[in-house]
């Protein structure tokens, strides 16, 4: 008889999740971590871990890997919101692949250089227009001489601005998820080697798992901002968003 697996991120782990987002007493939110949330990130990064063979990583071990995914997993705790339709196990997992996709470079490379760019004609929107969305990538990733530094320096503040108030600009869950996507890339844009745009695409659709089409949508509202916010910041000198 197969032995039946005991539930380890269960109601209880979303409601200390809620709790712990809702107290500002740090002897509180230390306890909730330790004794009701830390056990679910522990347990649920090392089934995805093993569960999709992301051993392809920099760190020494997987124990340091897993140790890395929960830091991660700690740090996005806070835009956890249970009313927006989220389930906490399906929110921080969907995170914890998405941050073991990019540590997994060597295997994922592979798949990209051997995918069917035929998948992106079967989308909604067409590949011209899906280049189109994120158009600006190339100049995000600009880091020579005083333009560069610039545009880095207002890359960071206009991070921080959309971390802080990413559900205010999607309201919506799934379109939050894919936003955060986006700006993972970009968070990560000194580490990141590939420019393509299709793959960059790849790269959002494997940690959200949605078409082109919403990926688009998404990204011309964050293009937006950043445009009207980078305009303002060569004319004035100061960030405005």
């Amino acid at each position: 008889m197969k032995k039946k697996s005991i539930p380890y991120f269960t109601k209880d782990t979303e409601a200390a999740i809620v709790e712990y987002n809702g107290s500002i007493d740090f002897e509180h939110r230390s306890k909730l971590y330790n004794d009701r949330i830390y056990h679910s990130f522990f347990k649920l990064t090392e089934n995805i871990i093993h569960t999709f063979k992301f051993y392809h990583t920099e760190v020494e071990n997987i124990q340091d890997l897993q140790h890395e995914v929960i830091i991660f997993l700690t740090s996005k705790i806070h835009l956890f919101n249970p009313e927006k339709g989220a389930k906490a196990y399906s929110y921080f997992g969907t995170i914890a692949k998405r941050y073991l996709i990019f540590h997994n470079t060597k295997n994922y490379k592979k798949k990209i250089e051997h995918l069917d760019i035929e998948t992106f004609k079967n989308d909604d929107e067409s590949h011209s227009v899906a280049n189109k969305s994120l158009y600006y990538t190339p100049e995000v990733f600009e880091g020579e001489g005083n333009n560069g530094d610039r545009l880095s320096n207002f890359m960071d503040k206009y991070l921080i601005y959309c971390n802080e108030n990413l559900y205010t600009i999607f309201p919506k869950t799934e379109d939050a998820q894919v936003a955060d996507a986006v700006l993972e890339l970009f968070r990560k844009r000194e580490n990141l080697d590939i420019f393509n745009k299709k793959a960059l695409y790849i790269y959002i659709r494997e940690m959200v798992d949605i078409k082109t089409s919403h990926i688009t949508k998404v990204s011309k509202k964050l293009h937006s901002i950043f445009k009207n916010g980078y305009t303002f910041y060569l004319e004035h000198g100061c960030v405005k968003f």
